[in-house]
């Protein structure tokens, strides 16, 4: 009756995604740091990088790095913490980071923790496998380009 078989049938499915995760885990013996971690050191890397490059490249990689802090935003508002408020201290971490603690790799971890907002995802072992993390960065920007493949060929019909 009602919901109870949908309701079995998601469970099911959530606990074959999070199995599927640590055999992934096992297999490439490889993991980052989750929660949005990963996404803000690159956002801030491909930043200091767009300095240097000039033209619309510079748009597009200062663009692409915007972007990429979507992922800690979204999982701040689905914890229903403050996005706002934990991507400008992210930022911050991120961004404050001095010879010292990028040997010691201190600030490359922090992220969304959803029990205390920002902390250190690997001593909070909030890691993912980076097959996956690869995987999902490889086609989203895919798809992207895709999406604007076609649309450049959709408003300019003379080429």
């Amino acid at each position: 009756r009602g919901g109870a078989e949908q309701f079995i049938k998601e469970a099911e499915r959530s606990l074959n995604d999070a199995i599927m995760i640590v055999r992934r885990c096992f297999k490439t013996n490889k993991v980052v740091a989750g929660g949005g971690a990963t996404e803000m050191e690159l956002s801030k890397r491909l930043k200091e990088y767009a300095v240097k490059v000039s033209g619309k490249e510079q748009l597009v990689m200062n663009m692409f790095a915007k972007a990429l802090e979507i992922i800690p935003r979204t999982i701040a508002d689905n914890a229903g913490l403050d996005s706002l408020d934990l991507i400008n201290k992210l930022r911050s971490k991120h961004r404050n980071t001095t010879l010292m603690q990028i040997r010691e790799e201190k600030s490359t971890f922090v992220g969304i923790d959803i029990n205390e907002g920002v902390a250190d995802n690997k001593e909070a072992f909030v890691w993912e496998p980076l097959l996956v993390k690869l995987n999902a960065l490889k086609a989203s920007t895919e798809a992207a380009c895709t999406i604007l493949s076609i649309d450049e060929t959709v408003r300019n019909p003379k080429s």
